[in-house]
């Protein structure tokens, strides 16, 4: 709609290509960067990456790209955006986006958030015209620069008394507003900005203009609505036609017969209402930040999820070191070793939702010193997490000689409502899993509940757990958000247990049981654990899957895998 009175005549074509030759000149030097991010991409893969973007992303990320932000994100970041490849990518770059543009981002609250959502809910209730108001013209220059200083409004149309620099003499007109802001930052904008909308077709769709003769009704009724020059016989109103017009307005004293005289200082305004708003408060160009990675001091991570709420969930955090990476000094007969860990988590915008730092101490016999540094030492800490996604940070050092480890990595903790369907905490292989007394449910380490469940973690070179011959093997998983039948008010889920030895593909264990086996009948959620005693399994590799169905909604729960290894 903007663009739609830009290409009336053969000035703004001409206009058009004179503008296109510094752009081009621009587009010379963009594909001469260095940076491949800011080459001119070629048509053909433009339309590569257009047609890889609409198949890979989610109706989510289109319609806040297509609608929540089309009138503000800029060139660069759209073309970022389009760029990135999976759903966490995307998530941190909305994250980043709006703290580029908060006004305070030491404080939870985001200003310019809030105030953009409040302009797009003000425009589709105020600008609404057959389209949501969002999309009109008033709706893009509202979201884009607020509420004007003043407005001039003509709801009607009619009789209209020209001012003096548009010809002056009286005329009828289609309904018409004009917007003026005192101050609009930004290049070609500034001071005293007028922008001016037009509704041609009486219907509420307001179209904003270059040629202020747009409201006119009787532009094309011959010796009608005339100007004072036209009045007088000092021009004729054909003149307004003449020629390479920009604006078809007769002349007047105050503008001496040029009424092109601005039309590229016009053009170039028009330019820059267009443009998306100028990020204010962050600079658009990308900050790096060198991290130094150390793995001289290695050890292993677990992360779990389990339901509290709805949006809530407790994420057990599992930190594993062997004992044979930790420096041990002997006094008194004793071995002693220390290893201190520091750990946060926080929201992609850096702001911190979790902090833990404990100092995690061995001692052995010294005449154990084999024995010792044959273990693991085992750190747990859980914390209450609502929805989001969110970096965890480790860093673990040796006291004795101060090697450092490093770890971090994205964590999701998802909405787990009943509008999720069956849903699972994960599942966890466990070497030492026990109820506890009452006192202690829900409170110490690896407690879960009235659990205690260990985990056995996989090694940071993709090894899976490690459990020996004469070790126990445990397993424990909860399912949520089982349906209840309306009249027994009960719950009716079947869960399958399949193990298999993947090193020689045989079968070793098929289990079948009920939510009433179970006894969890009266509740939307049930607890699954099973204990594998020891020297039962033989040295090898094996795969643990679980699946779940509900006979009440029908629904299953994809299947949980968990992997494992036997060494003698």
């Amino acid at each position: 709609m903007l663009m739609k009175s830009f290409f009336r005549n053969p000035i703004s074509l001409l206009i058009c290509l004179v503008l296109a030759v510094p752009l081009a000149a621009q587009n010379q030097d963009a594909k001469d960067e260095k940076d491949p991010l800011k080459r001119e991409l070629t048509p053909e893969q433009k339309k590569k990456l257009e047609k890889a973007f609409k198949k890979e992303v989610s109706d989510t990320y289109r319609k806040w790209l297509d609608e929540d932000v089309t009138w503000i994100i800029t060139g660069e970041e759209l073309t970022a955006f389009k760029q990135l490849s999976n759903d966490e990518e995307r998530d941190q770059f909305i994250e980043q986006f709006w703290l580029r543009r908060d006004p305070t981002p030491d404080t939870v609250e985001n200003e310019y958030k809030e105030e953009h959502y409040r302009r797009i809910a003000y425009t589709n209730e105020r600008f609404a015209a057959g389209i949501p108001g969002w999309r009109t013209d008033r709706g893009q220059m509202y979201i884009k620069f607020g509420p004007p200083d003043t407005i001039d409004s003509h709801p009607s149309g009619g009789s209209y008394q020209r001012p003096i620099e548009e010809g002056g003499g009286e005329t009828s007109t289609y309904p018409f507003e004009v917007w003026r802001y005192r101050y609009l930052e930004g290049e070609n904008l500034g001071q005293e900005v007028e922008i001016e909308f037009v509704d041609k077709c009486f219907c509420g769709s307001y179209q904003m203009t270059f040629d202020r003769s747009d409201k006119d009704a009787l532009l094309f009724v011959p010796g009608a609505g005339l100007t004072w020059y036209e009045q007088t016989g000092q021009r004729n109103k054909a003149d307004r036609f003449n020629g390479l017009n920009y604006e078809r307005l007769g002349a007047s004293p105050f503008t001496s017969g040029n009424l092109n005289s601005k039309v590229f200082d016009r053009i170039a305004q028009f330019n820059a209402l267009s443009r998306p708003p100028a990020i204010k408060f962050k600079d658009l160009a990308e900050v790096v930040r060198t991290k130094i990675r150390y793995n001289l001091l290695p050890f292993d991570v677990r992360v779990d999820l389990i339901k509290v709420t709805d949006d809530t969930a407790l994420v057990p955090i599992t930190i594993q070191v062997k004992n044979k990476d930790i420096t041990m000094e002997e006094k008194e007969e004793v071995l002693r070793g220390q290893v201190n860990i520091f750990g946060q988590l926080t929201t992609l915008t850096n702001r911190i939702a979790q902090t833990f730092e404990e100092t995690l101490s061995i001692e052995s016999p010294s005449s154990l010193r084999e024995q010792a540094r044959v273990g693991t030492s085992v750190y747990w800490k859980a914390f209450p997490l609502k929805a989001g996604r969110y970096k965890l940070s480790i860093v673990v050092k040796d006291i004795k000689n101060g090697t450092l480890g490093t770890w971090e990595k994205s964590v999701v903790v998802p909405n787990m409502s009943e509008d999720r369907g069956l849903f699972a905490s994960t599942l966890i292989v466990a070497d030492q899993m026990e109820k506890v007394a009452t006192r202690s449910v829900g409170a110490g380490s690896f407690v879960i509940g009235d659990t205690k469940v260990r985990p056995r973690l996989d090694s940071a070179d993709g090894k899976p757990a490690s459990f020996k011959q004469t070790q126990p093997v445990n397993f424990w998983m909860q399912v949520y958000n089982l349906g209840r039948d309306e009249t027994t008010k009960k719950s009716d889920a079947i869960v399958e247990y399949q193990l298999i030895n993947t090193t020689t593909n045989q079968a070793m264990m098929t289990l079948k049981e009920s939510s009433a086996d179970l006894g969890n009948t009266n509740s939307d959620q049930m607890t699954l654990s099973k204990t594998l005693p020891p020297g039962k399994l033989a040295p090898g590799l094996y795969q643990l899957t679980i699946k779940v169905s509900d006979n009440v909604t029908k629904k299953q729960l994809a299947p949980q895998i968990a992997k494992f290894q036997i060494e003698q």
